[in-house]
């Protein structure tokens, strides 16, 4: 048989860290490769508990079709911690998705046509290249800074490009782990507001805050842009629960979108985690989250300072699961990523975040799912790769 596929799936190349995760299974290997919560943080019992909770008081409607814009008392949840925050958010204005990855496609479907212009930080986000990338768009990368987007690339690319999405990970952001400054988002914000383009804010990350005060997103100066959120960092990411905030107009074509994907997310699922977000402290439980993050951020920071030869440079994330490193000026991160498996040690080569023209000397290393001692052997690991390509 000849397979007619549809040309977008020549462009769209599988994910490197999925693929990566298949190499890590072998029990002897530390992986900083994957973006993954610590199991340790999943409140195993209280889901249990709020499960036979829902299905014994509510079974016959849980189990049935539900809206698509999803279970409004879930939505009223989320909109009342928004303004709790600060953001002027109302139930209409969220839209339940399977994770934030739906929200990336929706966006994409409503918005992007072949060779539209879509702003990408500069690394950006690895499926959000696949997510946006299926719809065949124009990128323009802009480079980050250590607090944020370089306001002056973002100005001359949105003066001399039509671009009609801006896309950016404003805090603690995958791959680098830096976050958005409040001046650089008030600016942003401003520049948001001069040119036709759309903001589109993903922050999966926002409430993993170690260090460091809490900082408002971008929308909190932009109301008409789009954000997105998340309960697989701070409850369960196998749940898939995301959703998206955006003005009415926007969340008018989303619905329709979604309900052309799959009508509506688990409703099941819905209920189950709306049902844990009441019967426990959820603000005591993300402390738990961010008290563990912190100690293994530390431990990364600090093996990377022993083990890691001088030239080698890191990020220090004040939140989040992510930082990133960059080797000596030719050093190829692919070339180290082989020598490092021998040690049994994965991470993420950096080139795989760019849309072009990749820094081959980078990479991501995640440091949630590794204890403190994991982390230590790993980095120590990492070292004698490094060793052993400098000498060759």
């Amino acid at each position: 048989m000849n397979y007619r596929f549809a040309n977008r799936m020549n462009k769209i190349p599988r994910s490197f860290v999925r693929e990566i995760l298949k190499v890590t299974d072998d029990e002897d290997m530390i992986s900083f490769a994957g973006g993954l919560p610590n199991p340790q943080s999943f409140p195993v019992e209280a889901i249990k508990d709020a499960t036979s909770k829902v299905l014994t008081q509510d079974g016959d409607k849980v189990l049935q079709y539900s809206t698509t814009e999803g279970y409004h008392r879930l939505r009223e949840y989320i909109a009342e911690r928004y303004q709790g925050q600060g953001l002027e958010v109302g139930v209409e204005d969220i839209l339940i998705t399977n994770g934030s990855q739906q929200c990336l496609d929706l966006v994409g479907k409503v918005f992007l046509d072949r060779d539209d212009g879509v702003i990408m930080e500069r690394p950006t986000y690895l499926a959000a290249i696949q997510a946006f990338g299926l719809y065949e768009p124009e990128f323009h990368p802009v480079p980050l800074l250590d607090d944020g987007v370089d306001l002056h690339a973002l100005e001359t690319t949105l003066k001399e490009e039509d671009v009609k999405l801006f896309y950016t990970v404003s805090s603690f952001q995958n791959p680098t782990g830096i976050t958005y400054s409040t001046s650089k988002r008030k600016k942003v914000a401003e520049l948001m507001g001069e040119y036709n383009t759309i903001l589109v804010e993903d922050n999966p990350y926002g409430e993993i805050r170690f260090m460091g005060e809490d900082i408002a997103p971008i929308k909190s100066y932009l109301p008409d842009s789009i954000l997105f959120g998340t309960f697989s960092k701070i409850v369960s990411p196998g749940m898939r629960m995301g959703w998206i905030v955006a003005p009415p107009e926007i969340m008018e074509k989303l619905i329709t979108a979604k309900q052309a994907s799959d009508l509506h997310s688990n409703y099941f699922t819905q209920r189950v985690v709306y049902q844990y977000l009441q019967d426990n402290d959820v603000d005591r439980h993300i402390q738990s989250i961010r008290k563990l993050y912190k100690l293994q951020r530390d431990q990364m920071v600090q093996s990377i300072r022993k083990y890691l030869p001088t030239g080698v440079k890191h990020t220090s994330p004040e939140g989040g699961m992510f930082l990133w490193v960059t080797l000596p000026e030719g050093v190829s991160a692919m070339e180290l990523f082989q020598l490092a498996i021998e040690e049994n040690v994965a991470f993420v080569p950096g080139e795989t975040f760019y849309t072009e023209d990749p820094e081959i000397n980078t990479m991501r290393l995640n440091f949630s799912n590794s204890n403190v001692e994991e982390i230590a052997e790993g980095i120590k690991r990492l070292g004698k790769a490094i060793e052993k390509l400098q000498a060759n």
